[in-house]
């Protein structure tokens, strides 16, 4: 019996490595810096508002948050902001530049038994430059077959990576802890999509899984991928 699954894709942020707690704790700090003009709540409502109006022209990650974050503390201050505030804000996406790549538990292992026996891809959105770093950081770089850094994932994107690894997306997985970008539309393009939550998620990630559709699935953590792996192989 010939191969059900060909090539594995793996998200990154949150699925391989830590990363939205880094934001979190940004966006604490944030909230801090502006408690004299607003409350907590209605701040970072409007932070998240912010960044859906600038996904188009930022696109994901750090620098694209911290432009958010920066137009955001001058609407909420009536454009009063300190400077001392925005150079407080530059300084934090910085850190968040620098900040250490935390491997998931079971990452390199689920990595390492997928590269055994099917060509594997990581698939990520966000900045080239700090998506290169943490992947470089992460020690794994060196076990993919492919790395594709998209501005967004869409079934049509999830095709065209799969074609240039010789691969229709029926026989390609996409696993990631975002429902909406690394889920959803995969299965839509005709693969499997494994859902693997982070403890912290984004809210512009969040999505309903899918009802009812066998190529859905969705793990406790990365150690239950070979299991999966090998069911869907044999099955």
């Amino acid at each position: 019996m010939g191969q059900r699954l060909s090539t594995i894709g793996f998200d990154a942020d949150d699925t391989l490595w830590h990363n939205e707690r880094f934001f979190q704790m940004t966006q604490a700090h944030f909230a801090g810096l502006l408690s004299d003009f607003t409350d907590r709540d209605s701040l970072l409502e409007r932070l998240l508002a912010a960044e859906k109006r600038n996904l188009g022209h930022y696109g994901f990650g750090v620098k694209g948050f911290t432009l958010s974050m920066i137009e955001t503390a001058i609407e909420v201050t009536g454009g009063q902001v300190p400077a001392p505030v925005i150079a407080e804000i530059l300084d934090a996406g910085r850190e968040m530049l620098r900040h250490p790549v935390d491997l998931l538990p079971h990452a390199r292992r689920a990595v390492e038994c997928a590269r055994e026996t099917h060509r594997i891809l990581l698939i990520t959105k966000g900045d080239l430059l700090d998506q290169e770093r943490k992947l470089a950081q992460s020690g794994l770089d060196d076990l993919f077959d492919g790395v594709e850094i998209v501005s967004y994932k869409t079934p049509q994107v999830y095709s065209e990576i799969f074609a240039r690894y010789g691969t229709v997306t029926d026989q390609g997985m996409m696993v990631g802890n975002s429902l909406r970008s690394d889920v959803l539309p995969m299965i839509e393009a005709g693969g499997w999509g494994v859902f693997v939550p982070h403890e912290h998620e984004w809210d512009m990630e969040r999505a309903a899984p899918p009802a009812r559709n066998d190529r859905y699935h969705s793990l406790t953590s990365l150690a239950e991928l070979p299991d999966l792996i090998r069911l869907i192989e044999s099955s």
